[in-house]
């Protein structure tokens, strides 16, 4: 299922839990750009990758660290 995804929206890529929360930066298409806590900013192709929507909140900078 394709989502519309918006800036703001939390995202999870299932196929790299290791990436952790991801915050979607621009939407265009098929392509989603997500900036995400451990692997930076990806640019996705949605018709290859499924995104899973994130409905809790993100940590305050620094937290955990």
């Amino acid at each position: 299922m394709n989502l519309d995804f918006t800036p703001g929206m939390l995202v999870r890529n299932p196929s790299h839990p290791e990436w952790g929360l991801g915050q979607v930066q621009s939407a265009v298409g098929d392509r989603v750009t997500a900036n995400f806590e451990n692997a930076g900013k990806v640019t996705l192709n949605l018709a290859v990758v499924t995104l899973e929507t994130v409905d809790e909140p993100l940590p305050p900078p620094g937290y955990g660290r």
